[in-house]
């Protein structure tokens, strides 16, 4: 069976794939601004970077391990041998730069024991991820240092890339060596135990640009101690925690969302710089980038209802590091184009997101932020230019899935627009000119008149809104998760009973439809992007009032392991493609406290 992971990490440093069938730590990650992307240390399958062990005259596997989360994301486990039962705690606290690995040993017999317990790893390659992961050519340095007296990772090219180092709570022993740039190591500590005595030992792991950051960043915690740091970060989750009415889906709803925290966003390790990413996970395959609408649109909502100062930082970092390049495809971290092309669902994004932002927090004196008003300007001015000549549609390069279009007039996106618009005059009728506010609404209530005109269609003797035009008479029968006609209520373009509303949700809900997948376990729309059910899709279906349906769903689906993917088998509910999607994590999770609360 292939191995499941439970990630976990805070604002410097993620941990995407702690392994459940042994406790391993596979990999940990940190985002690099000189690097634009993430930076993975990783061990190999046969090897893992960081593997909890016990000796009691020869190495005991542990056994019969039972995972759980503290709070719904610091993970804990539980195992047994034959002459002690252990405990697991892998805390990444917030505000530090690193983690700890708290081992708990009780010794279950009538005899003292004396086992040596510890951490045990190799440190095989070090890889850049952008959407591809590379490994970085460098060399790894293990020695000993004064600074933690115990051993140090330093990564070099030249001069140091970075380095980690861990300090252990006890007394402890650390062996260590390089050979052909792979660095293995152990560190361990006798643990003497009276019959059913219990000790615990937790080792502190930092990391830094060189030695003495990395040193000192284990050392913090240390000084501090695992108790308050791990006191702090579980008060931190718990004011950002609102249990649901149907307490079954209270571990899916938290998880998604402090994972949508955890691994959507995150400080440089380098500049120290907040930056938004789809996944700080190597493991969703376009990882460590950034789209204005996967962050602003899926991953936003989520963080705006339970945290808005957090809300107000990734606006700050759009309308600053991004706005450059707005509506472009996908930017490296510190804004510069990656991937061209240009999206209008992404030009609108920053709109939406500031007007939610506004409207739930009403910190009005936030929309003068020269930044912020500076934007705003920016996507009108970008928005002009794609406004066809004549008709007041506007067109898209890409689709919402980041595919080709096939006509470039949107149904969807062109909705966003006219709510980008009404939006705008909203936020600044007090800021902007009355003549210049009636403009925008003006132009809105065209916009709305055109897409009622142009993308309403006959099909099948009902009318439907066509997903996309060409303004020439063709159109298609069509819809994307990432983008859906679902989401037209939700949006306020039209009434959830409207009769073209109804039935163009009916269309891609039927049978007949290639991607409805209506008669499968997991009944949710999916696209050729991935021909499978799209966790998306459950999300628009919430927003859309399938509340029954949707419930039903969610307390089956196990996606990756519980955590949003892109889409998942429509007969198992296992994720299929785009494992560790933050992003979509965050919308899910959005979705759920909406619909279901």
């Amino acid at each position: 069976m292939e191995e499941q992971y439970i990630p976990t990490g805070n604002e410097r440093i993620s941990i995407p794939k702690l392994g459940m069938s042994d406790g391993s730590i596979h990999d940990f990650t940190f985002l690099h601004m000189g690097c634009k992307g993430l930076i993975e240390v990783r061990g190999t399958e046969e090897s893992p970077l960081m593997k909890p062990f016990i000796c009691n005259e020869e190495i005991v596997s542990l056994n019969n391990i039972k995972w759980g989360r503290e709070n719904w994301w610091i993970p804990t486990f539980t195992a047994q041998t034959a002459n002690f039962n252990v405990k697991g705690i892998i805390l990444a606290p917030i505000d530090e730069r690193g983690f700890i690995y708290r081992l708990s040993i009780q010794n279950n017999t009538n005899v003292v024991q004396k086992p040596d317990i510890g951490l045990t790893g190799c440190w095989a390659s070090t890889v850049h991820c952008i959407n591809e992961d590379k490994p970085i050519d460098g060399v790894k340095h293990a020695y000993k240092s004064g600074w933690n007296d115990n051993v140090v990772f330093d990564l070099r090219n030249g001069v140091s890339i970075f380095s980690f180092a861990p300090m252990v709570s006890v007394p402890c022993k650390t062996a260590f060596h390089n050979l052909d740039n792979t660095v293995c190591y152990t560190i361990s500590s006798s643990i003497p135990l009276l019959p059913q005595e219990e000790k615990a030992i937790d080792f502190f792991w930092g990391i830094g640009f060189e030695e003495v950051a990395s040193t000192t960043s284990a050392k913090e915690m240390l000084r501090k101690g695992f108790e308050h740091l791990y006191d702090s970060t579980l008060d931190w989750l718990k004011k950002r925690s609102a249990p649901l009415k149907d307490e079954s889906l209270n571990a899916l709803y938290h998880t998604n969302l402090f994972f949508n925290f955890f691994f959507s966003s995150g400080l440089t390790l380098d500049t120290e710089e907040f930056v938004l990413v789809t996944s700080r996970s190597p493991r969703y395959y376009v990882s460590a980038a950034y789209w204005d609408r996967d962050s602003l649109l899926w991953s936003f909502p989520a963080i705006l209802l339970v945290d808005a100062g957090y809300a107000r930082d990734m606006l700050d970092y759009v309308f600053t590091r991004q706005i450059k390049n707005v509506g472009v495809h996908s930017r490296y971290i510190d804004g510069t184009v990656l991937e061209p092309g240009f999206e209008l669902d992404e030009l609108c994004a920053p709109i939406i997101a500031l007007y939610n932002y506004v409207n739930r927090t009403g910190d009005k004196e936030y929309l003068r932020e020269p930044h912020i008003l500076n934007g705003v300007r920016r996507i009108l001015k970008i928005l002009k230019t794609k406004k066809h000549p004549e008709i007041d549609l506007y067109e898209t390069f890409l689709q919402p899935t980041d595919d080709m279009h096939v006509y470039r007039y949107i149904t969807y996106d062109n909705v966003l627009v006219w709510r980008s618009l009404n939006n705008i005059a909203a936020l600044y009728i007090e800021l902007f000119s009355p003549a210049e506010v009636a403009e925008l609404l003006t132009l809105a209530e065209r916009v709305k008149a055109a897409i009622e005109k142009h993308c309403i269609k006959e099909y099948k003797d009902k009318r439907i809104y066509g997903w996309s035009v060409d303004l020439k008479g063709n159109f298609d029968v069509y819809d994307e998760p990432p983008g859906s006609l679902q989401l037209l209520a939700f949006y306020g373009f039209c009434d959830r009973e409207d009769e073209v509303f109804k039935n163009t949700v009916d269309v891609i809900r039927n049978e007949d439809y290639p991607y409805s997948f209506s008669k499968s376990n997991f009944a949710e729309t999916g696209c050729p992007h991935a021909p499978h059910p799209w966790v998306l899709s459950i999300s628009n279906s919430l927003l859309f009032g399938r509340i029954e349906h949707c419930t039903d769903i969610l307390k089956r689906i196990v996606m990756d392991n519980y955590i949003a993917c892109e889409s998942v088998d429509e007969n198992t509910g296992e994720c299929v493609t785009g494992a560790a999607f933050a992003t979509c994590a965050g919308f899910l999770a959005y979705a759920m406290r909406t619909a279901l609360e």
